[in-house]
């Protein structure tokens, strides 16, 4: 079994870091980097892709509402239209940044409150993937399971890759439960551990209430952000490897 191991990385702001980047990059095999809007600046940027460029680890832009503050995890009321236009500029941020330093831009991804509103907005989906399509069609889109976003990536002919969020509860239809929920975000290692396995031995997912849901993945996401996301990133690693997975980035699988 070929899976993708990705991380959200370059989110920290000037001269705050946020996450072991550096670390989390000798383990995963694909980043999604934040574009300045949520967090992240062309510093941290360039520098970002170019690590992920020495390590051969693929870089996708990781897009999200104008929140520095609330670290895009804020839902923000947004003209759709106005939306696509801010979806454009940080793919293109982004893009450039890889160009610049030799490497390509595999992916992108929707952060935080956009991405929860994404995936259960098919009428929000729409436009924000006719913008992606309209940017880069080869771009594949990572994303959680998500009827409106494959919906949407499917009339406009892009390939969505399925994503695993390895930290984080799913309700009874397989979107995100909101953070505000106790035990929305997991912490402890072991059950983090526990779903991991769960997906790759059944295909399944135990959701917040208790049900059992049937899940496929061609990706694993692990926050940066998440303390002890360096240690969590080798153990689930480890995991894949020792039932003969192999940890090969999306844009690899696709080939």
């Amino acid at each position: 079994m070929d899976i993708d191991l990705n991380a959200d990385l370059g989110e920290g702001f000037g001269p705050w870091r946020m996450g072991e980047d550096e670390a989390l990059l000798e383990v995963v095999s694909s980043a999604n980097v934040a574009c300045g809007f949520h967090a992240g600046d062309p510093v941290i940027m360039d520098r970002t892709v170019r690590l992920a460029r020495d390590r051969g680890i693929d870089v996708g832009a990781h897009v999200g509402f104008p929140d520095r503050q609330g670290f895009g995890r804020r839902v923000m009321q947004v003209d759709p239209t106005e939306l696509a236009t801010m979806v454009v500029y940080q793919l293109g941020a982004l893009a450039g940044m890889a160009k610049a330093a030799g490497w390509r831009m595999t992916h992108m991804s929707f952060h935080g409150a956009l991405g929860n509103m994404a995936a259960a907005d098919a009428a929000l989906a729409e436009p924000l993937i006719r913008a992606v399509a309209a940017f880069d069609p080869q771009l594949i889109i990572s994303s959680s399971s998500s009827r409106a976003i494959e919906g949407a990536a499917a009339r406009y002919g892009l390939t969505v890759a399925t994503t695993f969020l390895a930290d984080r509860a799913y309700d009874d239809q397989g979107l995100l439960v909101p953070r505000k929920l106790p035990d929305s975000v997991i912490k402890d290692e072991q059950a983090v551990l526990k779903r991991v396995r769960q997906l790759l031995r059944e295909g399944t997912v135990t959701t917040y209430s208790g049900a059992t849901l049937g899940a496929t993945a061609r990706s694993i996401l692990l926050h940066g952000d998440t303390p002890g996301a360096v240690q969590l990133a080798r153990t689930i690693r480890a995991e894949i490897e020792s039932t003969g997975g192999r940890i090969v980035p999306i844009s690899r699988q696709l080939a």
